[in-house]
């Protein structure tokens, strides 16, 4: 059988475990897994589909169904996609029939699940933009000095790796519409006026202006994510107010005009500026509390870190990462945190392989450990080795500690948003001072090294490696 006939039954024995195409609202992929939201939650059965060979696990959060499929979860999706007629990332109509108890904890899966589906799929123009911005900071006069910065190539990696932010509204508005079932390129279009120069302009002159006689304070939208993903939630509802209403004749051309018409005072005048102030105070605050007493927010980030991507809890950690890239150029809480933790689960994997005797699970650890520190996967030791053993999670949680506390002592931040698992992660440290990429570089480390120990000396049982050795 050929990889592409293996993927195609596999995703055929998922789209079935999950109640079939009827029951699928909506299915995404991020980097390891595939993100469902369904219409009747409670038809899948967990452990039939991790049954399935090829799935490595099952996790609930933010609404969604998340199947862990690893690094070929991109093949194992578009075989899904093409197999259900679904179109990409395209959101497909509710069962109107299933009614949902409002509580808060639907809401604050409501508001986990809508950033979820909005900035996951940014993440491949993210690491591009990040690596291009990354190159600028390696390559540049701050530190090997290959390029000047008069050069046309450092000019060109500097503009390409901003764009990439600096256009977020647009993006996000593109991203947020396929979510919450807008027309996309009506979410656009508003990122879009968010942008205009002249709109711009007036931010920064900081100008009084007016929508339709309605007050509104220009703000620099640019590189923002949480104004337009505001905006465009509401949007959806205007537009199927006015889609409902209209007669087809009139719809085409009435219903978007109409829809971008009421949008505006409530995009310029109060969602845009009350999520940037949002964004803003939740910025300062976070880089407030990662510069004064951040170095323990960083070492239990870090300790914990894993288990909030098991759990599919880190995008939020993601949204604020995200957000404090975009405000202040870098960022001190979350994303070493991440480096370093990922670091900690290859030092666990080496701990492990070091420490087993049975050949076949020496092995696999061995392999865990490569697909962890090059291929930038972290699932198959967590599941492989974590999960199964428990013990060796104390490694992993002891070297992200220790690393975390390290690099919040020290203060250090990342300067790119580079966000594999891999040693990769490390370049995020460079583009500022160079003692900052020797310190990074460093806690990471001492997170590989202590992790590694404490899982060879204390994670496992004795009668486990008894077991091994027969």
């Amino acid at each position: 059988m050929s990889k592409k006939q293996e993927y195609q039954v596999l995703a055929t024995e998922i789209l079935k475990a999950v109640g079939g195409k009827e029951n699928v609202m909506q299915v995404t992929h991020c980097m390891t897994r595939l993100r469902f939201n369904l219409k009747d939650e409670s038809i899948p059965n967990d452990e039939e589909i991790k049954s399935i060979k090829g799935v490595i696990g099952t996790i609930h959060a933010g609404g969604q169904l998340q199947i862990i499929i690893g690094q070929t979860v991109e093949k194992v999706y578009n075989c899904i996609r093409e197999e259900g007629g679904f179109e990409e990332s395209k959101t497909i109509d509710e069962n109107l029939d299933v009614k949902k108890k409002i509580t808060l904890k639907s809401i604050g899966n409501g508001i986990m699940d809508g950033l979820a589906g909005s900035l996951t799929p940014i993440i491949p123009m993210i690491m591009a933009a990040s690596i291009f911005k990354m190159l600028v900071a390696v390559l540049g006069p701050d530190m090997l000095n290959v390029l000047s910065t008069t050069s046309d190539l450092y000019v060109l990696f500097t503009f390409v790796g901003d764009a990439g932010f600096y256009f977020f509204p647009v993006i996000v508005g593109y991203t947020a519409s396929k979510k919450f079932g807008v027309t996309p390129v009506l979410g656009m279009f508003l990122g879009a006026i968010m942008l205009h120069p002249t709109f711009m302009a007036m931010a920064v002159e900081g100008s009084k202006f007016t929508v339709f006689g309605i007050p509104s304070s220009p703000q620099v939208y640019s590189s923002t994510i949480l104004p337009i993903i505001m905006s465009v939630w509401v949007m959806s509802y205007v537009e199927k107010f006015f889609k409902k209403i209209l007669p087809d004749m009139l719809r085409v051309i009435f219903a978007p005009t109409l829809t971008i018409t009421v949008m505006l005072p409530i995009a310029l005048c109060v969602l845009g500026p009350a999520g940037s102030f949002l964004a803003d105070y939740v910025a300062e605050f976070l880089l407030g509390f990662g510069d004064i007493g951040g170095f323990l927010a960083i070492a239990i980030i870090a300790a914990l870190w894993q288990f909030l991507v098991m759990s599919g809890m880190h995008i939020v950690m993601i949204t604020t990462m995200i957000l404090l890239f975009s405000n202040a150029g870098y960022e001190n809480l979350v994303n070493p945190a991440a480096c370093i933790a990922s670091i900690s689960v290859a030092g666990m994997c080496l701990g492990a392989a070091l420490k087993i005797k049975n050949k076949e699970q020496k092995s696999l650890s061995f392999g865990y450990f490569i697909t962890s520190i090059i291929g930038g996967v972290t699932e198959p030791g967590m599941y492989g080795i974590g999960m199964k053993y428990k013990r060796p999670f104390l490694g992993m949680m002891a070297g992200g500690f220790v690393g975390g506390l390290y690099a919040g002592l020290l203060n250090v931040g990342t300067y790119a948003l580079v966000p594999v698992a891999s040693f990769l992660c490390l370049t995020s440290f460079a583009g500022g001072p160079t003692s900052n990429l020797v310190h990074g570089i460093i806690a990471s480390v001492i997170a590989f090294i202590v992790s590694a120990a404490v899982t060879y000396l204390f994670g496992f049982k004795k009668d486990e490696v008894d077991i091994q050795k027969q």
